[in-house]
């Protein structure tokens, strides 16, 4: 059982990487800031059911996604919801010259990166359904692996993994879009799938 009295010491420091997490949820710097204030005040009161030993920042994060879902999601009357079993493969290492990039040494996926914008992956980013967004943030921003996100989301790990699936390709599609839009590549066919 944790005290309360080291709480500041060990949780405030996680405080920065807690609000970047919240303004990637609330798309709003006052929500933000609302959140992590109602994470911390709900931290603080249940400090001391806190197992010592365990991870902080992961227990941290589950108050902090849970309370996103119960105050802020809970604002509309049904969240959005997408269905992206007919999100294709795109391959976009292919599409984009990542093969040239890969015998080189260098990742498909560093290749792309290196020619969009901020602006463009973080829009990239905030276009995906609430489930999927969620799962990729926890997983690729914030480093979390399957075992921590499944227990953050309150989430079996198939169903993380399947999110994580699912958010990456529709990610995916929609920098292939960007790339077609800035003429980074040619739009493929739809009947020229690889």
């Amino acid at each position: 059982m944790a005290d309360r009295a080291t709480f500041a010491d060990q949780a405030m420091e996680l405080m920065p990487s807690l609000y970047a997490a919240a303004l990637r949820m609330t798309r709003n710097a006052a929500d933000a800031e609302d959140l992590v204030q109602e994470t911390y005040l709900r931290a603080y009161r249940g400090f001391g059911g806190f197992e010592e030993g365990t991870n902080l920042k992961a227990w941290l994060y589950r108050i902090l996604t849970n309370t996103y879902i119960n105050s802020y999601r809970a604002k509309k009357r049904r969240p959005d919801e997408t269905e992206l079993d007919e999100v294709e493969d795109l391959y976009l290492y292919r599409r984009i010259g990542g093969l040239e990039a890969a015998m080189a040494g260098r990742s498909a996926e560093d290749e792309l990166l290196e020619r969009f914008t901020d602006a463009e992956v973080k829009e990239a980013l905030e276009s995906l359904p609430e489930n999927f967004r969620m799962a990729v943030l926890l997983a690729d921003v914030e480093g979390f692996a399957y075992k921590e996100i499944a227990e953050i989301l309150d989430i079996p790990i198939g169903t993380v993994m399947s999110r994580l699936h699912r958010g990456r390709k529709a990610l995916q599609k929609r920098l292939y879009e960007f790339a077609v839009e800035r003429n980074l590549t040619a739009p493929v066919p739809d009947d020229a799938h690889v």
